[in-house]
């Protein structure tokens, strides 16, 4: 097995889709539902990775590569494909996921295997409409009834103007901190934003 340590390739996966995408009292959170099941796994995610995700999942093009973007840019560039993300593991509140890569070098029998953050997984799955696996394990351990959600959860979009604001604060303390690179991918973000879904401001 080529890659990040041995993998387990035998443990039960399930396919999961996004359920919704939504703001609870504790946060963003993906709601991921394996298969037909009545349950969700809640992945909690930051600002930045959400409207990323949003963007993905919503199809809105951006003047300049996101960092997600580039990341799959850069895997064409070398030949390799993103074949399935599968999140696999939770340890200490803490959701464990990876990128399974093929290519020249790496065929399906002995793909490239990469450590990723779910909710980077979730975004470069999405942008490449590739699986997005769950082990079984995982419903019990943190698997939550859709029901629950119902009651608290609310689309983030549009955003609400403390979140849009946060997002211009982080912007210009990038541009202070001269992380333009950072700074572009702010901008970009708050750019799409603005098009696709207007913040709503009061007064």
């Amino acid at each position: 097995m080529k890659g990040e340590g041995k993998v387990n390739f035998m443990e039960e996966m399930l396919n999961a889709a996004i359920w919704t995408i939504a703001k609870t009292s504790r946060g963003n959170v993906v709601l991921l539902r394996p298969g037909d099941l009545e349950v969700a796994i809640p992945v909690f995610i930051g600002s930045l990775e959400l409207h990323s995700i949003l963007i993905a999942k919503e199809g809105i093009s951006l003047p300049r590569p996101l960092t997600h973007d580039l990341f799959l840019n850069l895997m064409r560039r070398v030949n390799l494909s993103l074949q399935r993300t599968e999140i696999y593991e939770l340890k200490n509140d803490t959701f464990y996921a990876r990128l399974i890569l093929t290519g020249k070098d790496f065929p399906e029998t002995a793909p490239l295997v990469l450590d990723s953050r779910p909710s980077d997984a979730i975004a470069l799955a999405i942008r490449k409409k590739r699986p997005m696996l769950i082990a079984a394990k995982l419903i019990k351990q943190a698997g939550v009834p859709i029901e629950y959600f119902m009651e608290e959860a609310e689309q983030p979009t549009p955003p609400p103007a403390d979140e849009y604001q946060e997002l211009i604060k982080q912007l210009n303390k990038a541009i202070a901190a001269e992380e333009y690179e950072k700074a572009a991918e702010l901008r970009d973000i708050i750019i799409a934003l603005e098009q696709n879904c207007p913040p709503d401001f009061d007064g």
